[in-house]
């Protein structure tokens, strides 16, 4: 019996080394291609059971074009940039590494929070600015400061848990409809955007979230505050938020993640004087960088083992041939 293919599409700066391991060790070729382009995954994964994914888009037709494909394995939390209903429709297991990062991930957002708090998007200096310019709207004192947290599922309520005690309050809003984490006032989004002094977002990217910070309800937030993203970029409206920050509405954004990244040359946040940017890195620790690889390997490995991936986003009704 051949051994089965699983085929790594892009790492980014990541090494691979601990999953090809667990892979080899259960008898997988593997192959690294470091590549998002369609046309070179298939011409290298055509005989791939397994296809693990970074950040590479896996469409409809990418996935019809591998006829023995059985699992994709994503090395990260997210899955929106999968196809999940071609996926389904072609008995394809689509898994996540599941919440490792959790606490990395709320770590990064408090720490830009305060971040915007405090300004340091206009007082850190690198010769940009005079010893004595001031921005528009000054620092805040924390204590003072009304957060936001949109999205209280475990990220968000690490982030709330962080920030008790040091803000002044938090608003919370859930679209799932989980419980209020302690310490957190239960609100609206209208009363959320429309009271805090910094907006978190903490959602999933998907059909009912896309550009849900739209130009209507950035206008709503209150003059002088912030947003802050670490979910995905296509949350937000890209243009409406540059707008915001132009006209001074608003007085900065914090964000990790963007529409395209890398961001393209001309690209108005990532170049925007206002935007605190770190390039979606809020997920990585020196635990997670191994943890992410580890996991989704072994995401592949559980499921040409049992037939079932831990941390799954789909559920195929025919097994594949591969499977041990």
């Amino acid at each position: 019996m051949a051994s089965p293919i699983a085929v790594y599409t892009d790492l980014d700066d990541l090494d691979p080394s601990e999953g090809i391991a667990l892979l080899e060790a259960e008898g997988f070729e593997v192959r690294v291609l470091e590549t998002r382009d369609p046309d070179t995954i298939v011409a290298a994964a055509t005989d791939a059971s397994a296809l693990l994914v970074g950040y590479a888009p896996v469409h409809a037709d990418l996935i019809e074009r591998l006829p023995g494909l059985g699992i994709i394995s994503m090395l990260s939390r997210g899955y929106d940039s999968v196809d999940v209903d071609a996926a389904t429709a072609h008995d394809v297991w689509v898994a996540t590494v599941g919440d490792i990062a959790s606490t990395e991930v709320a770590t990064h957002t408090w720490a830009l929070t305060l971040a915007a708090v405090r300004r340091l998007d206009f007082f850190t200096l690198h010769g940009r600015r005079d010893w004595l310019d001031r921005p528009r709207y000054a620092p805040r004192r924390l204590s003072d400061t009304t957060l936001g947290l949109v999205g209280l599922g475990r990220i968000g309520s690490e982030v709330a848990a962080l920030a008790a005690g040091s803000v002044g309050s938090v608003l919370g809003v859930d679209r799932a409809g989980r419980q209020v984490p302690e310490g957190v006032t239960a609100s609206s989004l209208a009363d959320v955007v429309a009271q805090s002094d910094v907006v978190s977002i903490h959602l999933p990217l998907d059909e009912s979230t896309e550009k849900l910070f739209d130009a209507d309800l950035i206008a709503a937030m209150k003059p002088g505050s912030w947003l802050i993203n670490v979910s995905r970029g296509g949350i937000v409206d890209s243009d409406a938020l540059a707008d915001a920050l132009d006209s001074g509405h608003l007085a900065g954004a914090a964000l990790d993640v963007l529409d395209t990244e890398p961001p393209l040359p001309g690209d108005r946040l990532a170049e925007h004087p206002n935007v605190l940017l770190t390039p979606h890195v809020a997920y990585l620790s020196d635990r997670t960088a191994r943890e992410y690889v580890r996991m989704q390997a072994a995401n592949v490995v559980e499921w040409y083992r049992t037939g079932c991936p831990s941390h799954a986003v789909t559920k195929p009704t025919t097994p594949n041939e591969v499977i041990a």
